[in-house]
C-alpha cells in the first residue's frame, strides 16, 4: 500500500515535505494571531482562549521538532549564522538556491515568530493575575511583540509570494498540501552537496 502510494507523489515530480502536524500547527497559530491581531479585542475572554491556543500550538510544535522526521526537525532547518548571511547576499543578488524545507530566511523568521507568540502569550496571561493586572511595563511587552507578529507576518508572505515566483512553486499551497517540487537527491538546488554550515 506504501509503495502504491508513493508511485503517484514520484510520477508528478513532487515529495512530501510537511507532515499533518506541522501544517495544522502552523495554521492554527496563524489563524489565531490574526484573530486577535484583527478581530477580537484585548481583554476579551475569546482574546484570552485564542492566544492560548495559539500559544499551545507553539509548544507542540517546539516539542515535535525535537523528534519530527526530515525538515520538520529543527536539525534540519535551524540555521548557523554563516548560513543565513549567505543565504541573505545571495537572496540579494538573485542567486539564492531553491530548498526542499526551510531556506534560512524562512527558518530565521519562523523562529522569530515563535518566540514572539511566546512573548505575547506568556505576557497576555500575566496580565490577567493580580499580581501584574495593569501592569504597564507587561502591557507595553504585550503590545509591542503583538505589533512585531503583525510586521513581520506581513514580511513573512511576501517573501513566500516572492519565493514563490522566483522558484515557481506556491509555498503557500505546500504548506497545505504538505507537497513540495522534488529535487535530484539533493535538499537544496542549485547545490553540489548539502550545505554542511547549517548544521
Amino acid at each position: 500500500m506504501e509503495a502504491q502510494e508513493r508511485e503517484p507523489e514520484q510520477a508528478a515530480g513532487r515529495i512530501r515535505v510537511w507532515d499533518p502536524f506541522v501544517r495544522i500547527s502552523h495554521w492554527v497559530t496563524a489563524f489565531a494571531c490574526l484573530a486577535n491581531l484583527s478581530v477580537l479585542r484585548h481583554g476579551d475572554d475569546l482574546h484570552d482562549w485564542v492566544g492560548y491556543a495559539a500559544l499551545a500550538a507553539v509548544a507542540l510544535r517546539i516539542l515535535w521538532g525535537f523528534v519530527a522526521p526530515a525538515h520538520a526537525n529543527f536539525r534540519d532547518f535551524v540555521p548557523s549564522p554563516r548560513s543565513f548571511f549567505t543565504y541573505i547576499r545571495l537572496l540579494g543578488r538573485g542567486r539564492e538556491p531553491r530548498y526542499v524545507g526551510h531556506n534560512p530566511a524562512g527558518a530565521a523568521m519562523m523562529l522569530t515568530l515563535m518566540a514572539l507568540v511566546i512573548v505575547c502569550g506568556i505576557t497576555g496571561w500575566m496580565l490577567g493575575l493580580d499580581a501584574f493586572w495593569g501592569d504597564s511595563d507587561i502591557e507595553a511587552v504585550h503590545v509591542a511583540a503583538a505589533n512585531a507578529i503583525l510586521f513581520l507576518t506581513i514580511l513573512h508572505v511576501a517573501g513566500a509570494v516572492v519565493e514563490s515566483l522566483r522558484h515557481r512553486e506556491n509555498l503557500i499551497l505546500a504548506m497545505v498540501t504538505g507537497f513540495k517540487r522534488r529535487t535530484e537527491g539533493n535538499p537544496i538546488d542549485g547545490a553540489g552537496t548539502k550545505d554542511r554550515s547549517r548544521r
